[in-house]
């Protein structure tokens, strides 16, 4: 583990005399093994919200992690909602602090994606296990492998752990704090939005913290100021009004299958670009100056595909893998089937087909509009006789993050102090629609900072966070309570 005292010591300029920092991140130096024992616990309840099987283990977790902000001095309590419950715990931080100081808000969310295909993974999914990891420094490491181990219990314990060190060293924390848990968000988070309309006074903040993203390396800690945006998507094609024998209709009739894969294949034109209606209306070109920004990252194309498998770059001509993951609007099919999909054969022409679709969209993309649009195509491109049906699972803006804000300054400088180099300012790929639903309901902006990895194995088998980024990431969140507490209200 990295030794607290190799870090550059700044706690006189950031904290008053009464709660110095150095003897907190002497705390967490000493308290590790209990944190990593905390957090296995924590990922063998199988929170998973996508499944009602899972609903009492749900709301289990959700208790759990009251119970851990209730032994800081939160005032914690599950809150019930139209789905899985929020967790919603506030600390009013010390005791005649000075006036103008801040309360940060923390996101984060409980609910993990199921474990399947189950035979993939080299332990059992909630078993937690400890195992040789990535090297950190020159240092052998180790990493622990469950599912939600990164996404998102591992992270939300980053901040949970930095509160804790806090309380046992002082009895309490150097700034207001509120922390918000959610439930649902791997399962569409149909409560977020109500829960924050009816809980606006109750979530006041000057901004909200969010850790559920990832580092540029293990050794290179990052900010990240652009997220894509997500409209999710279920199509059915029907057809026949039952499944019918191939060998009596086949050729005379609409088979869905067919039907759909032909309109699943003009989504794209020959350049690979989108070809819905509008979905390019108001997408911006990359400034010049965020894109000298990412080129001096030094991103390695070929060994990040590499890592999947692959060895040729695709997609949207004109473009680099680096924007394509950050800056550009996609449209992928993420699931497609029907008819007979069992062992051995079965010769029917299926009464309808689905497919399960997800557009990635990037700023000043209105993700009603793209929703409206997918619709349209599909019942435009739709043959006579069959008709569509269209479920939505869920969608949100993208977000762009100010990069001159003080809150992020004071995030980079503790980030900085953490691991001895300057954050990465960063896209990512991914959505977290809560950020952007936060933006407009509540009035304030997120700092992005998470401390996964590219190869943590999110939502797939032998999910793993190194102990590193734990540790280092509890260091950096106590670190950034101690800036925010300096740092004035606007």
């Amino acid at each position: 583990m990295t030794q607290s005292g190799t870090h550059s010591g700044t706690a006189s300029a950031t904290t008053s005399a009464a709660l110095a920092l150095e003897p907190v991140l002497a705390t967490i130096e000493k308290t590790q093994a209990a944190a990593v024992e905390r957090l296995a616990e924590f990922l063998r309840i199988p929170s998973i919200s996508t499944d009602p099987a899972f609903d009492a283990d749900t709301t289990r977790c959700a208790e759990w992690a009251a119970a851990q902000l209730r032994e800081l001095g939160f005032r914690a309590e599950v809150v019930k909602t139209i789905g899985h419950p929020m967790v919603l715990a506030h600390h009013d931080g010390p005791s005649g602090q000075r006036s103008g100081s801040p309360r940060i808000l923390y996101y984060g969310h409980y609910d993990v994606q199921p474990a399947d295909p189950l035979e993939l993974w080299t332990s059992p999914a909630f078993e937690p296990a400890i195992v040789d990891g990535h090297s950190y420094r020159g240092k052998p490491g180790k990493r622990i492998v469950a599912r939600g181990a990164v996404d998102d219990k591992g992270q939300v314990m980053t901040f949970i752990e930095a509160f804790r060190a806090w309380h046992a060293t002082h009895g309490t924390l150097p700034c207001a704090v509120t922390v918000m848990l959610e439930g649902e968000e791997e399962s569409g988070s149909k409560s977020f939005e109500p829960f924050l309309k009816s809980h606006k006074e109750k979530l006041a903040a000057d901004v909200c913290v969010v850790s559920d993203t990832g580092m540029w390396d293990i050794e290179t800690p990052a900010i990240t100021t652009r997220l894509r945006g997500l409209v999710y998507v279920e199509v059915t094609l029907h057809g026949p009004s039952l499944d019918l024998h191939s060998g009596m209709y086949g050729g005379t009739l609409v088979n869905p299958i067919n039907a759909l894969a032909a309109i699943v294949g003009k989504l794209h034109d020959a350049d690979r670009r989108v070809q819905l209606k509008g979905f390019y209306d108001n997408v911006e070109p990359l400034p010049d100056a965020i894109r000298a920004q990412w080129a001096g990252l030094a991103f390695d194309e070929m060994e990040f595909l590499g890592e999947a498998g692959v060895k040729h770059p695709y997609g949207e001509k004109g473009t680099t893998t680096m924007e394509r993951m950050w800056s550009r609007p996609t449209c992928d099919c993420n699931g497609i089937y029907g008819g007979y999909t069992g062992k051995g054969a079965k010769t029917v022409i299926p009464a309808h087909a689905t497919v399960k679709l997800s557009c990635r969209l990037v700023a000043n993309q209105d993700p009603a509009k793209v929703h409206a649009s997918i619709e349209a195509f599909f019942k435009d491109h739709c043959p006579p006789g069959c008709r569509i049906e269209m479920v939505s699972h869920g969608m949100g803006p993208a977000i762009s993050v100010p990069t001159d804000s003080v809150w992020l300054r004071a995030a980079a400088k503790a980030l900085k102090a953490t691991f001895g180099k300057e954050a990465a300012l960063i896209g990512t790929g991914g959505s977290i629609p809560a950020v952007g639903l936060m933006q407009r309901e509540l009035g304030i902006d997120s700092l992005l900072v998470g401390f996964g990895l590219d190869d943590d194995h999110v939502h797939s088998p032998n999910e793993k966070f190194e102990l590193w980024c734990y540790r280092n990431g509890i260091e950096a969140q106590a670190r950034m309570l101690a800036e925010f507490a300096a740092t004035p209200r606007a």
